[in-house]
């Protein structure tokens, strides 16, 4: 990272990012295209291991891409705000962002399904709600392994 005095280094600088974003940008590659979608996320940190969970239709080119490969990157970032200056170069800009690289499973296990879901809402809403494994049937679950994460933040 060029700006290492901006690097967010340790899991609780990364949580704090991730706690505060509602949207991440999913990258995939297949059929030799990348192609990028936002979408709401939950997460869970246990053991020093992240995993991000989001949701999606049961069908769609995003889950055919994840099956054919199911190698991903992704994306958070929040906290903005632009800092004005009296000249142009001296302007600059507030962030945090958060990026990942990690292996995707579309998670089959109906009682997995419901716990994912449950994290997913507890981030969005910051509320539990109860779900059932029927409920859960109705769309698809997909459960990032993070193999990497790295943060920045000018703030």
């Amino acid at each position: 990272m060029r700006r290492s005095d901006r690097e967010l280094r340790d899991p609780g600088q990364l949580l704090e990012v991730i706690d505060a974003c509602k949207v991440f940008r999913l990258a995939m590659a297949a059929e030799g295209r990348p192609y990028l979608v936002p979408l709401n996320f939950g997460y869970a940190y246990e053991g020093g291991q992240f995993e991000f969970y989001f949701h999606s239709a049961l069908q769609g080119r995003k889950l055919d891409l994840l099956r054919q490969n199911p190698q991903v990157c992704f994306e958070l970032d929040c906290g903005h705000a632009l800092v004005p200056a009296d000249l142009p170069c001296g302007y600059s800009y507030r962030y945090a962002s958060v990026i990942g690289e990690g292996t995707v499973e579309l998670v089959e296990e109906p009682a997995r399904k419901v716990l994912y879901l449950q994290r997913l809402l507890r981030h969005q809403t910051g509320r539990d709600f109860p779900l059932r494994e029927e409920q859960a049937a109705s769309v698809a679950v997909g459960r990032i392994l993070v193999h990497s994460l790295t943060g920045k933040a000018h703030r």
